[in-house]
Order: C-alpha cells, then sequence, then structure tokens
C-alpha cells in the first residue's frame, strides 16, 4: 500500500472553529506532525512534532517548505499513515501541501484532504464584506511585487494580502509601489481572537502601526497603481471605442497601415527632440509612444473580435521570445560583450526559424530604404560577402559618383536613376562600416538644413529682402554667416 498522509487545518485561531473530525484524528492518530506549533489551536495535538525548526535553521521560506514537505514524506513512509495539520485551511495559500499533493500526483503517496475553516472566513466575516461581489483578489505577501508586476494585484477590486507575518513584510510590500501614501489599508490582527485588531491605517504607516505576526493580514480596498491597472483600464478603452465609435468599427488591419507608419515617425520625431537633460520633452515623447501602443492595441483588438488571437497573445509571445533569447540573463549562458549577445541572438533566431534557409530570408521588404540596405549588407557580411575595411566603400562611393554622372551626360534617365541608387546604396555602406546609422544620420543633416535655411530666410527678411528675388551668391554669403553660429 502506498503511504498515506491527512491533511488537516486547525482554522484560523479560535479551537472552537477546528471541525469534530479534524480533532478526532488529531488525538486518535499515533503520527502527528504540525507545520508549527505557534497557533492557539495547535494544542489540540498534543503529542505532536513540529517543523518550527526549519523555519530558524533554513535561508528562505522555499527551502523551508521544501524540507517540511521531504519531512512528512519521510515519516509517511517510515510509519504508513500520518496526519500533517497545517495553519488555517489546507487549500489556502500552503505550499507545503502544494508540495504534497504534487508527490500524490506523480504515484508516490496517497494524500487525503480534510475540509477546514480557513482564516479568510473569520476576515469576510470581520470586514463585513462579501468576497465575490466585493471582487477581492488573495495574494501572498511574500509575492505581492511580482503579483503587481504581473497585473494580478492591480486589476479591478480590492486586496487582502495574506502572509504579512512581520513588519519587515509589511515594509518590502509598502516599498514596492510608489506615490500610494495616501492609500487606506486595514490590518487584521488576531482576528476572531479575544485580542482582535481591526486597525485602519495607509500605505505609508502600514508597516508602524503594529507589531505583526503570524496571524496578521492587510485588506486595501482599492490600489490604483501600476501598469497593470493601467494597461486593463487602456485595454477596455480599445473594446469600448471599437465597439460604439463608428470610425473605429469600420477600420481593418490594412486600413490602418498608414496610421501606423505615421505613429512610428511621429515618435521617431519625439526621440530625435528628446533632452535628456530636460524632463519636460518627456512629454512630447509619452504622447507619441501612447499613439503608437493605441495602434498596436487597435489590432490585437480587431484579432480579438475576429476570434484570431487577443493582446495577451501578443505580450506573450514577445515575452518568451525574450526570454529564450537571452539565455545569458534567463539561463546559465555566460557572455563577454555585447558582440557574443549578437551571437548567441542569430543563432537562437536561427534555430527558431528553421525555415529561413536564404541569407537575405526575413528582411522586412517594406522598411525604409536606408534601413533595408543596411540590413542587406549586414546579411550578406555575416557569410563573408563584405569590404575587409572601409577603403573599399569609400573607394566604392567615388565610382558610384562617376556613372552617375556618365549615365546623365548620356541622357539616358533610367540610367541615371539606377546609378544614383547604387551610389546611395555605397554611401549606406560604408555608414555601415563606420557604425554610423544611415538613416538618423540623413535625418540629422536634413534637420541641420532646414535649421539653416529657415535661418537664412529670417535674415534675408531682417534686410528687407525675400529669398525668391536674391542671386545665389546672395543667398551663399547669409549661409556663411548662419553656418558661423555656434547653434548651427
Amino acid at each position: 500500500m502506498k503511504p498515506l498522509i491527512h491533511i488537516v487545518g486547525l482554522g484560523p485561531g479560535d479551537p472552537g472553529l477546528v471541525t469534530v473530525a479534524t480533532q478526532q484524528l488529531l488525538a486518535e492518530s499515533a503520527h502527528v506532525y504540525l507545520r508549527t506549533g505557534v497557533h492557539p489551536s495547535a494544542h489540540l495535538a498534543t503529542h505532536a512534532t513540529t517543523y518550527d525548526h526549519h523555519y530558524e535553521n533554513l535561508d528562505s521560506f522555499e527551502q523551508v517548505y521544501q524540507r517540511i514537505t521531504e519531512d512528512v514524506m519521510h515519516a509517511a513512509r517510515t510509519h504508513g499513515t500520518v496526519v500533517y495539520a497545517v495553519p488555517g485551511s489546507p487549500l489556502v495559500l500552503e505550499r507545503s501541501v502544494r508540495h504534497l499533493r504534487d508527490h500524490a500526483a506523480q504515484g508516490d503517496v496517497e494524500v487525503v484532504l480534510h475540509p477546514a475553516v480557513s482564516f479568510l472566513d473569520s476576515v469576510w466575516t470581520a470586514l463585513g464584506l462579501d468576497p465575490v461581489e466585493s471582487s477581492i483578489t488573495l495574494v501572498d505577501g511574500h509575492e505581492f511585487e511580482t503579483a503587481v508586476a504581473e497585473s494580478r494585484a492591480t486589476t479591478q477590486g480590492s486586496l487582502l494580502v495574506a502572509h504579512t507575518h512581520a513588519n519587515w513584510v509589511l515594509s518590502n510590500i509598502k516599498l514596492s509601489i510608489d506615490n500610494v501614501d495616501d492609500t487606506p489599508v486595514v490590518l487584521l490582527h488576531h482576528i476572531g481572537l479575544p485580542d482582535q485588531q481591526i486597525v485602519h491605517t495607509t500605505w505609508s504607516e502600514m508597516d508602524r502601526t503594529l507589531e505583526a505576526d503570524h496571524l496578521t493580514s492587510m485588506y486595501i480596498p482599492a490600489l490604483q497603481h501600476g501598469v497593470g491597472a493601467d494597461l486593463v483600464a487602456f485595454h477596455q478603452l480599445a473594446r469600448t471605442l471599437r465597439e460604439q465609435c463608428p470610425w473605429d468599427r469600420e477600420q481593418t488591419h490594412h486600413s490602418l497601415i498608414r496610421y501606423l507608419l505615421e505613429e512610428t515617425y511621429e515618435v521617431v520625431d519625439a526621440l530625435e527632440a528628446l533632452d535628456t537633460s530636460n524632463p519636460d520633452t518627456d512629454a512630447e515623447l509619452i504622447e507619441e509612444l501612447g499613439d503608437l501602443l493605441y495602434q498596436i492595441e487597435f489590432h490585437a483588438t480587431i484579432a480579438e473580435q475576429e476570434g484570431r488571437f487577443t493582446m495577451g497573445d501578443v505580450a506573450r509571445s514577445v515575452h518568451n521570445k525574450l526570454v529564450s533569447r537571452h539565455p545569458h540573463v534567463f539561463g546559465d549562458v555566460s557572455v563577454a560583450n555585447s558582440a557574443e549577445v549578437e551571437n548567441n541572438w542569430d543563432a537562437i533566431k536561427r534555430a527558431e526559424k528553421p525555415e529561413r534557409v536564404g541569407i537575405f530570408d526575413g528582411v522586412v521588404k517594406s522598411a525604409p530604404s536606408l534601413l533595408t540596405a543596411w540590413k542587406v549588407q549586414q546579411r550578406a557580411a555575416k557569410v563573408g560577402f563584405d569590404w575587409p575595411d572601409i577603403s573599399g566603400p569609400l573607394n566604392k562611393i567615388g565610382e558610384e559618383a562617376r556613372e552617375v554622372a556618365e549615365a546623365h551626360a548620356a541622357g539616358d534617365p533610367e540610367a541615371t536613376s539606377s546609378e544614383i541608387g547604387d551610389l546611395l546604396f555605397a554611401v549606406v555602406n560604408v555608414a555601415r562600416h563606420l557604425d554610423v546609422d544611415a538613416e538618423s544620420a540623413l535625418r540629422r543633416s536634413i534637420g541641420k538644413f532646414r535649421n539653416r535655411v529657415e535661418a537664412v530666410e529670417a535674415l534675408a527678411t531682417e534686410q528687407g529682402r525675400e529669398m525668391r528675388s536674391m542671386s545665389l551668391e546672395e543667398l551663399d554669403q547669409l549661409w556663411e554667416v548662419v553656418k558661423a553660429r555656434p547653434t548651427h
């Protein structure tokens, strides 16, 4: 026969809430083990062995629960049948029980769970709340920051935070979120016992209000904070607009392409104008990033209505891809520099997409021409088709410029256009060899040219003249004046 483990709960604290069946098991069983003896109902197990020493000797709670699981399993194999008692209910935030059930699922042991009153029942009574109607989410205090990061703790509704058994746990929770100091919280201490305390305080004071222990939990009526909450609201907005706005309803993936491109270029403009020493320039970038994000959300909303995929699928896909392609962060791979990161990235990408066997497979066809030129040159270079140094690409520019002149002199428009393309391609090759982004470099030059021409126009206006009526020599004189200015 398999070893048998009866798992019982000691209730929220009041011994009167421990079921009769559990009391009978505790009294009649020869081998009883308590996760902790620090509980008001622990005295019901008069001859039990406790595992409190593991909390003192091990470095983390996960190590504690793993060791307790191993000890209970060993006891069951030794004695055949044992009783394992935990505070509250076995099915509410009990990791050791979760581990034991995993062993049972693997066929290592038989586990029998006995019904028990959890601390939740006393909490709902003390707060006078229906947890379903109030949409209350239960969060482990040790995992609060992770829950917030994954947005589980920032969706609509209230939070009940368990395992807030010490003031340092409350401090960690408090420090995990900024700018919510006035948020109301309720500390629930020894609920259902004679020394019960229900303390209303604030986020900033929660770790300085009382001495928390293993019978302390925390209720947060509303926590409107975090990326998760904002993204949930944003997602709902996209759905609402798609359902109720006539213009949004008419849009398709194809019709939105122009807006996606426009918003992308506006983000680029905002990035070019960003001044890292001036926080005021963040506002424009925030707005443009939001506009671009809405386009992504819009496409996901359309797909969701068509039953194809959701925004969750989009986020999950890129999340998993980035984890996979960063084994030096999320795995055991070591890298010395960014070049090794790029090499690993390319190798992983090839393994993920084995159907891409051609040199240029996967190069985006709709990207701007300068970027596309850089990409195809990079791909060719990776298989050895490249100049060994910068002299080759520089000489190529002179060669292509002469061919442009020859085609133009021959009066051949088609050949001239082709040679100009070759000249631009050669310039991009020089930029790539010098590790200069051709697209950004050209944008800066365009901006510089615009600023100088506008300054020339302003100078001409100051002199009472118009650029259209001035000779090229006169304009060039003003141009030199502008160039001499430190801001141009």
